[in-house]
């Protein structure tokens, strides 16, 4: 099973708006359950990590949050209102990125960010592309194509969406994959950020 460590930046100051509730929540996979009568409260400035074995359900259970399976029981609320009746909202407020490097191999980084905001309906300027890019350090390689680039960069080209649309929750799978450790420093110093600005995080380790 998997282990849940919730933590407020020290910083965060006044009354702390719940956005998301899981409610009674009940996964399982191939007849073997992954998680029980889950109920947590994520609010806003919180960050919230799911620490577990391969296999103990924490994939599955971002996965069931961010809308990409419905093989659950129990509910699941964002902002007080049921995501099993509405999830517009929800998907406007959240940035998912899964455990695998999310690109393209044929495509350069710019193109990669360019098609990921076009799929996600939403439309960028190039400087704002080249600003993402540069954030993350892949200053140069704006037009390389992504099968040139280390495991690493390319984790990095996916990275940078968290820079081009304004998120109220990151939903980040293994975030830490094939990051170098100032890349890992990097990352802890965004996620914090994030909490900061008063939005939310879940990740996976």
């Amino acid at each position: 099973m998997s282990e849940i460590t919730q933590s407020t930046p020290s910083s965060q100051d006044g009354d702390k708006a719940a956005l998301l509730e899981l409610l009674h929540l009940f996964l399982e996979r191939d007849d073997r359950q992954l998680i029980s009568d889950l109920n947590c409260t994520l609010c806003a400035g919180e960050i919230l990590q799911l620490e577990g074995a391969n296999g103990s359900g924490k994939t599955s259970l971002l996965r069931v949050i961010a809308g990409l399976s419905t093989h659950f029981e129990g509910d699941i609320f964002w902002r007080g209102q049921s995501l099993r009746k509405q999830r517009q909202g929800f998907n406007a407020e959240t940035l998912y990125l899964s455990h695998g490097a999310g690109v393209k191999a044929v495509l350069s980084p710019r193109e990669n960010l360019r098609w990921a905001q076009s799929m996600a309906m939403h439309l960028v300027q190039e400087a704002e592309i080249e600003a993402a890019l540069e954030k993350v350090g892949l200053r140069g390689y704006e037009d390389s194509p992504c099968h040139s680039l280390s495991a690493g960069q390319q984790r990095r080209v996916n990275l940078a969406r968290l820079f081009l649309l304004p998120a109220a929750l990151w939903i980040l799978d293994e975030p830490f994959t094939a990051i170098d450790k100032d890349g890992v420093a990097e990352l802890e110093q965004w996620i914090d950020q994030q909490a900061q600005a008063g939005g939310a995080v879940i990740l996976t380790t």
